[in-house]
């Protein structure tokens, strides 16, 4: 595999890490900008999941779209978008300027996280196809890192005091930084080169031919045009594709497949976690400071397990890291159910006596009363203080308040995270880029990325209500179950593709 070849992956999947940094961003970004816009949880749910809407509207048109004028055009477009979204979303003066800004940044990742895939496996061999389609989600994962780490001390300058900083302004900061990698992506993707099976499906034979053996070198390169000449030739009979030929008997398995897998790897609420880190660890009254820290660590551990799924995917395969992967997310999930659900709730007249930063005296009325749940000691806050304020002091109120195992939580958030890194979160968009033929790759990924898409938004849209409804507890059981049920149809249907040319794929799972 040559550094080449790695580097322009590398670069391709930058709209990965973009992707990341601003799921990581929002997480802290919302602590600031929810109490300043005092959004209900319908308003932060919209600013959080707004990107994912937009997202479904780019990756219907995308695919199809690079399919006709091919995935380098449009991954520079991806990332001129980003640097827009992270200026304009800096200098929001409203709660509909911040999500419209959001929104545009959505545009740009729902189109970067199909096409990147597709473009990295036209580029790949079969023996390093899973190695460097992984290179995305290890971008993404790394795009969190940064994002919580960045959170972690523009968080910390601020509580620190003696800066310019404030709680007013600190989210614009959080979010304006992301200007700066878009720009390099930007920059970066007109120095990699078009998709040499795109070319053949075009009938620009010499071109591909060219950028072939600039990859691989000659003879290698002989091997990759003469596994791929045949049917870029029959793609190419036949360029308009009708979404509704995803629908014919022959594609059917691999279309269900795929469909199981896009919506698996949201609806168990990995966005959930990811969008509102801050805010979950919050729920478990280890406070905010210690909050924006743990987004570190969660990070971390993401990064950590995405290189050991790269390094495993092309050797184990990518059906024993998916079903080991979601056995461990449903287990780790009901962890924390567990978890949440043995917490109680106490305040006392003299952890009253130390809020300083709000009358205090409204809470006199709850001294000493213990709750159970979650839910009715936030609303009795609520009630005393209003959302606002409430708001503003959840970490330290909840802090001072609750009695829990919040190692528990923590482990079972960090083995949520841990076994989503080497399963679903890569090996999904591996399998995407290859189980489909060339001619329908760019309009499948497409349609189900869209689904992959709405299945994020309408997580990160209903999780605020469904912890202000249903509580912690409810809430993680909810997803735990659905993991459950994942694993077992997994079990089921899903194919094995590793180590296969993406036309023995083809020979393999669609009969004409």
């Amino acid at each position: 595999m040559s550094k080449k070849i790695v580097f322009i992956a590398f670069v391709v999947s930058l709209g990965g890490f973009l992707f990341g940094f601003d799921a990581g961003i929002i997480s802290g970004v919302m602590s600031y900008a929810g109490p300043e816009f005092n959004l209900s949880d319908a308003q932060t749910g919209w600013v959080v999941s707004s990107p994912s809407f937009a997202a479904m509207i780019a990756m219907l048109i995308s695919g199809r779209l690079s399919d006709v004028i091919g995935r380098k055009k449009i991954l520079i477009v991806v990332a001129f978008l980003y640097a827009v979204s992270a200026l304009a979303s800096a200098y929001a003066n409203s709660y509909e300027m911040l999500y419209i800004a959001r929104m545009i940044g959505g545009l740009a990742f729902g189109a970067a996280l199909i096409l990147a895939p597709t473009y990295i496996a036209e580029i790949s061999s079969a023996e390093n196809r899973g190695k460097l389609v992984s290179i995305q989600q290890l971008n993404i994962v790394l795009g969190f890192f940064a994002a919580f780490l960045s959170n972690y001390y523009f968080n910390k300058i601020n509580t620190g005091g003696d800066s310019f900083l404030t709680d007013e302004n600190v989210w614009r900061w959080m979010l304006g930084v992301e200007f700066i990698p878009a720009i390099l992506y930007f920059l970066f993707m007109f120095f990699v080169p078009k998709s040499p099976r795109w070319l053949f499906s075009k009938g620009k034979f010499k071109e591909a031919k060219i950028i072939l053996n600039k990859l691989y070198g000659e003879e290698l390169a002989k091997v990759e045009i003469n596994a791929i000449e045949n049917t870029a030739q029959e793609g190419k009979k036949d360029t308009k594709v009708s979404i509704l030929e995803l629908l014919k008997p022959s594609l059917r398995f691999i279309l269900i497949v795929g469909l199981v897998l896009g919506v698996l790897q949201q609806i168990t609420g990995i966005n959930a976690v990811y969008f509102y880190a801050t805010s979950i660890f919050k729920q478990t009254g280890i406070g905010t400071d210690a909050s924006f820290a743990s987004g570190i660590l969660l990070s971390s551990t993401t990064v950590v397990f995405t290189i050991i799924a790269i390094f495993l995917i092309d050797k184990m395969g990518r059906r024993p890291l998916l079903l080991v992967g979601m056995a461990g997310i449903a287990i780790s999930l009901l962890v924390c159910a567990y978890g949440f659900n043995q917490a109680t709730y106490e305040l006392t007249p003299e952890k009253i006596s130390k809020f300083e930063s709000f009358d205090a005296n409204k809470l006199d009325q709850f001294a000493n009363k213990k709750y159970d749940n979650d839910l009715d000691f936030k609303n009795d806050m609520k009630s005393a203080l209003g959302n606002q304020v409430y708001a503003k002091n959840e970490g330290a109120i909840l802090e001072a308040a609750t009695t829990m195992n919040a190692t528990l939580v923590l482990i079972g958030i960090l083995g949520f995270i841990a076994c989503f890194a080497f399963s679903l979160g890569p090996v999904m968009w591996v399998m995407l880029s290859e189980m489909y033929p060339i001619k329908y790759r760019g309009l499948a990924i497409g349609a189900i990325g869209f689904v992959n898409s709405f299945i994020s938004w309408m997580v990160q849209q209903i999780f605020p209500w469904e912890l202000s409804t249903l509580g912690n507890a409810i809430t993680f059981l909810i997803f735990g179950v659905i993991a459950l049920f994942g694993f077992f149809i997994l079990l089921r249907i899903l194919p094995e593709t590793k180590g296969k040319s993406l036309e023995q794929i083809e020979f393999d799972l669609v009969k004409e």
